[in-house]
């Protein structure tokens, strides 16, 4: 996710462009779980990941209308922290929501730190021992804190270089995939209708990203037209990107090689292209891809209520104690990101990750229907948009209660603490108690 953009028209008084703002919404979605989330999505999906992808992304637009329709109506740098508020009031709902969604940015964090490290490792030739690669991506998680409270230009604008690179790599690795690969030998396998459906679920943090550009709606001078037009066009874009990643991926790899490689697949399928130098350069792509996705998630994750705090309408619990300040903010977004690095494998963090935003995607959703009056949005794009994360929620949720139960429990626990904290501290505080 790159904030660069974002934090610089924020910290000078410019105004943001549709350009910018379209460069700020790919920088937001482009990379860091494709890297790391191919060889997950294919134990479901088989060789179909690209219609995961497109699955995915048709679910993403969906909420993509939404957001973009609330980020025209309501512009803030709160981004969808304003919506829940706007949606919901300044209750217990909307501070539960929140603190969750606080939550969700951690857990995404920690799936690009876990896919830092994985590629570290690679890079390294897989010699570090597993105690070794959690110290990697907990230093990385420490560095992007310290990163982020310098707060320089200078760091903007090698967030910006890097995604750039990040782009020019997956396209030639895409281009040259497809001239290297044995396109008339290759053969579907695997991927069911309920695997496709789960994968699409496990990907979809790949979409996630498409929020950071409703931050920069209030520094729009025409959201209500630049705004939509940024989000559809970055996601399109993406999509495309994606669906080109993954075609040349599993025309190059098989289905058995995509689940050996897990964790580091483009890396391997580059090094059958141009060999070693291909290997670095896609590995070199992740760790930037993964870097820069960290460093602007943790600055999110800790500046979520920023924009809300001094109205009293943010989280109560969020506003008053953990964001209070941008050290502590930053120090116990680390501190938590750290501990779920330490706890849950790369896979496990990538689907808590879709799972939260999938949920949370709903939630904001189905407030915007309680305001659908004032921003003009129109009933069935949000009914779609609720229908179908669910339904990817609901599908993904009941594979890993399968598969990895003590995650789907510990989601559980984080959405029903986020309410049940906001609510005891409100009730604490002697805070009106409203719903």
């Amino acid at each position: 996710m790159n904030s660069s953009l974002l934090k610089t028209a924020s910290k000078h008084g410019k105004s943001i462009g549709l350009f910018s703002a379209t460069a700020l919404g790919i920088g937001g979605m482009m990379g860091a779980g494709l890297f790391s989330l191919l060889g997950t999505a294919s134990v479901h999906a088989g060789t179909y990941i690209p219609l995961a992808f497109l699955i995915g992304a048709f679910a993403a637009s969906f909420s993509v209308y939404s957001y973009a329709k609330l980020g025209a109506t309501f512009p803030s740098s709160g981004g969808a922290a304003t919506f829940t508020v706007m949606s919901y009031g300044p209750g217990v709902i909307s501070g539960g929501l929140n603190i969750f969604q606080y939550i969700s940015y951690l857990i995404a964090a920690a799936l690009y730190a876990a896919g830092f490290s994985e590629y570290t490792n690679t890079l390294l030739g897989g010699n570090l021992s597993p105690t070794e690669v959690k110290i990697v991506g907990a230093s990385i998680v420490v560095l992007c804190a310290g990163i982020n409270l310098l707060g320089t230009d200078i760091v903007g604008r090698a967030e910006t270089l890097a995604i750039g690179f990040v782009t020019i790599a997956l396209l030639l690795y895409s281009f040259e995939g497809m001239q290297a690969a044995n396109i008339s030998a290759f053969k579907e396998a695997g991927g069911s209708i309920n695997g496709i459906a789960i994968a699409a679920g496990i990907l979809y943090i790949n979409y996630q990203g498409f929020g950071v550009v409703t931050n920069s709606s209030n520094a729009m001078q025409k959201p209500q037209k630049e705004l939509p037009m940024a989000m559809f066009s970055a996601l399109i874009l993406v999509t495309i990107a994606y669906v080109l990643v993954s075609s040349a991926t599993v025309y190059l790899l098989s289905p058995e090689e995509l689940q050996r490689f897990n964790g580091h697949v483009l890396a391997n399928a580059a090094q059958l292209i141009s060999g070693k130098t291909g290997f670095i350069v896609i590995g070199a792509a992740a760790l930037l891809a993964c870097a820069a996705a960290l460093n602007a998630t943790i600055f999110a994750a800790s500046n979520i209520a920023s924009d809300m705090v001094s109205t009293v309408s943010v989280s109560q619990t969020l506003g008053q104690t953990v964001l209070k300040t941008q050290i502590r903010g930053l120090s116990a977004s680390a501190l938590i990101v750290i501990v779920l690095i330490l706890i849950f494998p790369l896979a496990i963090v990538g689907q808590m990750a879709s799972l939260a935003f999938l949920l949370v995607y709903a939630a904001v959703t189905y407030g915007h229907l309680k305001v659908r009056k004032k921003t003009g949005a129109k009933q069935w794009p949000l009914w779609c948009a609720i229908a179908i994360n669910l339904y990817l929620f609901t599908t993904l949720f009941l594979n890993v209660l399968e598969t990895a139960m003590g995650s789907a429990i510990a989601l559980i626990c984080a959405l029903v603490g986020s309410f049940a904290l906001e609510g005891f501290y409100r009730k604490f505080r002697g805070t009106k108690f409203d719903i």
